[in-house]
């Protein structure tokens, strides 16, 4: 029977991290954004009758698939002497005014429906973020228990 021993990874912090990959820290990362604009939908919407009001907006797919774009094709070292493939760019979410939508007679450009339809799709979003998240550590925890449930 063969063993699998997981070498934890010391941070500089010196926490231990087990699952530090690509897949957990974009998952992690949009469960972040997917947070953050929950709250900003819902500062939003709190916001609804306050005039000159200005609704924020979360970006965060639109710097990930702009990044993805960075390094379509992986790099492989061939030799010691060869370029390292430079490192993806930190995606983090972005809170940002919008200003281009129409305003109404008092200054306030919050869309009760708009806002309404963020929530929904952002809960959806999340939602599936979780899901993803709980695959890969009950795949982990399998592993970690040699098949045994």
């Amino acid at each position: 029977m063969s063993r699998f021993f997981i070498r934890p990874h010391k941070s500089g912090g010196g926490a231990v991290t087990f699952f530090r990959d690509d897949i957990m820290s974009g998952l992690s990362r949009g469960l972040n954004a997917a947070a953050l604009r929950q709250q900003v939908t819902a500062h939003n919407l709190a916001n609804l009758n306050t005039p000159n009001f200005q609704r924020s907006d979360v970006t965060f797919e639109e710097e990930l698939l702009r990044a993805r774009g960075h390094a379509a094709t992986p790099l492989t070292r061939t030799h010691d002497k060869h370029f390292p493939q430079p490192p993806a760019p930190e995606i983090a979410p972005q809170v940002v005014k919008d200003t281009t939508t129409v305003r109404r007679i008092d200054g306030n450009n919050v869309d009760l429906e708009r806002d309404m339809l963020n929530l929904v799709s952002n809960q959806i979003r999340y939602n599936t973020y979780v899901q993803q998240l709980n695959t890969r550590f009950s795949n982990w925890r399998f592993v970690i228990n040699e098949g045994r449930r």
